[in-house]
This record gives structure tokens, C-alpha cells and sequence, in this order.
């Protein structure tokens, strides 16, 4: 006949797992929060054609898509640098490299060319603006929150747009992964893309 103290044993020890916390000390290591700020660069091999996803989208949107000939050399960024008002969804889809800074509640991405890009986490629903070409003229601003594990932000181009992007982080915070809808005010349906960015350090200075 067991004892009392045995009868009860599994009782606590079910107690104790359901209180403790599961898998190691229960320290969670770094998050997002921590690990989003850096250098990144484009990771061309795990990220998705931007120019094939564009003219995806324009057949999507009942549009014909010019065909080149069999010896037409292959051209890279084939519909970059339309009208200046569309340049975010250049930067945030072409531009191969990536700064981001967080000092919560701001962020600031930095592309090419110095392209800078500032907005903010704690509900506010205007950017500064940051970059003189549009001190004059509209202003594309962004906004962001925090969902989970996920950074997602909104964007509102100067064309009468909008992007919807999700941030995460892969590969222990060395990788980030950027999924966007994009859809400029004369696309008729909106042009989905991955874009795959590694952490890189910074170039050192020049002596």
C-alpha cells in the first residue's frame, strides 16, 4: 500500500511543472527590440526579384508587360525611378543596403544615397521629416507597432499609396526578413515581396 507522501507526489510534481518555468532557467535570451539595430545587406539569393514581382503585379492588375527579345541583355532594376513621389517604394524594394537605428519609441532607416526615414512606435501617426528634397511638396510619412516578435509598419508615399511591411528576425537575430505590400496610387492590385537582408558590420573608416 503506498504511503501518503507517495500518493501525493505526483500531484506536487504536477504543481511544480505548470509554476516553473519550461525549457532551461527560464531567461529569455535577446529580442527583436534589441537585436532589429545594424547593418544589413540584401541577401539576393533568399530574397524575391523585385522586378518580377512588379511585373506580376502589373498583369495582375489587367496591364501587358513589355517582352524583351532572345538576345536582350538582362537589365536589374527595370522599374526603378519612376516619378519622385514613388521613391519609397524604390528605396524599401531596390536599395540593397540598410541601416536601422532604434532609440525607442524612434526609428530611423537609413538606405542609399543617405535616404533617410524616420517614424515612430508610441502611436503617433506623422514622421519627422528628415530629408530636405521634401522639406518642399508632400511628404511620405510612417508609423509602426509592435506585434509579438514582429516590427509592422505603415507607410503613406506622397503618391497617395501605401506599404504595409512586417519585420522579423531569422537565424539568432542575424538575418532579417521583410514581407511587404506595396501598392503605388496607380497600381491596380498590390505587388507582394520578400526581401531577405544579412547583418553585416560597418566598413571602417578611411585613414
Amino acid at each position: 500500500m503506498p504511503s501518503r507522501l507517495t500518493s501525493i507526489f505526483p500531484t506536487t510534481a504536477l504543481l511544480l511543472g505548470l509554476l516553473l518555468p519550461q525549457g532551461g532557467t527560464g531567461q529569455e535570451g535577446p529580442g527583436i527590440r534589441e537585436l532589429i539595430s545594424g547593418h544589413w545587406a540584401a541577401n539576393d539569393d533568399l530574397s524575391q526579384n523585385t522586378d518580377d514581382r512588379v511585373e506580376e503585379a502589373i498583369e495582375a492588375a489587367g496591364g501587358r508587360v513589355p517582352r524583351r527579345g532572345w538576345f536582350s541583355r538582362p537589365e536589374e532594376d527595370r522599374y526603378r525611378g519612376g516619378p519622385a513621389d514613388q521613391e519609397l517604394y524604390d528605396r524599401i524594394s531596390y536599395d540593397d543596403v540598410l541601416t536601422i537605428t532604434y532609440d525607442e519609441p524612434e526609428f530611423v532607416f537609413e538606405y542609399a544615397d543617405n535616404y533617410r526615414r524616420v517614424f515612430h512606435t508610441d502611436g503617433r501617426r506623422r514622421s519627422t521629416g528628415v530629408n530636405d528634397y521634401f522639406e518642399s511638396g508632400g511628404t511620405d510619412f510612417s508609423f509602426g507597432n509592435w506585434t509579438g516578435d514582429q516590427l509592422i509598419v505603415e507607410a503613406r508615399p506622397r503618391d497617395g499609396g501605401y506599404t504595409l511591411e512586417t519585420y522579423s528576425l531569422e537565424a539568432g537575430g542575424q538575418r532579417l526578413r521583410v514581407e511587404m505590400d506595396l501598392q503605388p496610387f496607380v497600381f491596380g492590385a498590390p505587388n507582394t515581396l520578400t526581401r531577405v537582408y544579412d547583418q553585416v558590420n560597418p566598413s571602417p573608416p578611411a585613414d
